[in-house]
């Protein structure tokens, strides 16, 4: 009764290509967006800004990069780590090499360069799929990996592949306090994905999910492959490359190239098999669960051993966390392997039908 379309009729061809077609979508929308642009500043600490929330939306800008490639063209990749190392690496030497560039074209380049690079090493999926196109792609984590560290103009010769950036300004305006930062990180995340849930809907994501469906079939009724592959590739490495410029420009300020390691890649995968393949919601979700049921088990393992008077160890807690947390990604993939974005798909189906659900 209350998410539900009926009567909500479609007068104009604009109206029927909106992004979110029912009043309910697009009402929550604008409700969450209101209260992540201005509720959650007001309400947050520079602890839960800085540790909690910048990550989680640089990370799940990162993982609608994936989910593109993933979920909607169906190309496994593990190089989605190297691909950010290639949006932060490139936009640091736009930064100290272009001086003058805007932050934001800074950024875009990186994510510019990171497409490149993604072409690349999509070459591979013309021939090879599945699990061999998964290590084809693992290839670019070990060769950037050495790129950064054995060649120095990447790193404007630092000996350890470290660098860092400073003073980042927009406009005028610098962007140093973690309010700042997280506003900042907002808004690229909430431009890219309304882009990338406009471009599933378009006739390139119809091709992606044509190729990831059975790609001969798809090839049959004129779609081109290797068009569509490639495409999938660049786009997916573009959003990750930026969102890697972010990770490094904005929350890091400094790092090095450990911070992209291949567990950045893992990382990044699970998000997208825990949120939900073929979902944009679903890299949200993906990325909240993984983020934050970590600083949850952290929290809750102390006062659970108090209650039942067992002190943990700072190492206990730790290790106690991976375990309960690899299980928990055991025990949910079993019970919903189609990710959480299925289960929000079915809560939002039993509203259309509540309370009459025959």
């Amino acid at each position: 009764m209350f998410y539900r379309e009926n009567g909500q009729f479609k007068t104009t061809y604009r109206a029927d290509l909106q992004i979110f077609p029912i009043l309910q979508d697009r009402i929550a929308i604008g409700l969450i967006l209101a209260a992540a642009f201005v509720l959650v500043p007001m309400l947050s600490s520079e602890y839960m800004l800085k540790a909690i929330l910048i990550p989680f939306l640089i990370l799940a800008l990162a993982a609608i990069g994936v989910n593109i490639l993933v979920g909607y063209c169906g190309q496994i990749s593990l190089g989605s780590g190297a691909f950010m190392s290639v949006g932060a690496y490139a936009a640091y030497n736009v930064y100290v090499r272009l001086p003058g560039v805007p932050l934001v074209l800074t950024l875009l380049l990186g994510g510019f360069f990171a497409a490149l690079v993604g072409i690349l090493f999509g070459i591979p999926s013309l021939r090879v799929r599945g699990l061999y196109l998964a290590v084809a792609t693992l290839a670019a984590q070990f060769v950037c990996d050495w790129a950064f560290l054995r060649i120095g103009w990447f790193t404007n010769n630092s000996t350890s592949g470290s660098v860092s950036v400073s003073n980042l300004q927009m406009f005028g305006l610098t962007i140093e306090t973690p309010l700042q930062k997280y506003l900042f990180c907002l808004t690229f995340l909430v431009v890219f994905a309304l882009l990338a849930k406009n471009l599933v809907r378009s006739a390139v994501g119809r091709e992606w999910m044509a190729i990831r469906d059975m790609d001969v079939a798809a090839a049959v009724i004129g779609i081109r492959p290797m068009y569509a592959k490639l495409s999938a590739f660049a786009v997916s490495s573009f959003v990750i490359g930026v969102a890697g410029a972010l990770w490094g420009f904005v929350n890091l300020g400094s790092w090095e190239p450990a911070a992209f390691s291949v567990d950045r890649s893992f990382q990044l995968l699970f998000m997208v098999i825990i949120g939900g393949m073929g979902s944009i919601m679903g890299s949200f979700l993906g990325a909240a669960f993984i983020v934050v049921l970590p600083i949850v088990l952290n929290l809750a393992l102390p006062l659970i051993g108090q209650l039942v008077g067992v002190e943990i160890s700072t190492a206990g807690i730790e290790h106690t966390q991976v375990m309960i947390f690899g299980a928990l990604i055991v025990w949910f993939l079993i019970v919903e392997p189609h990710g959480l974005a299925k289960l929000w798909s079915m809560a939002k189906q039993k509203l259309r039908t509540w309370p009459f659900p025959h």
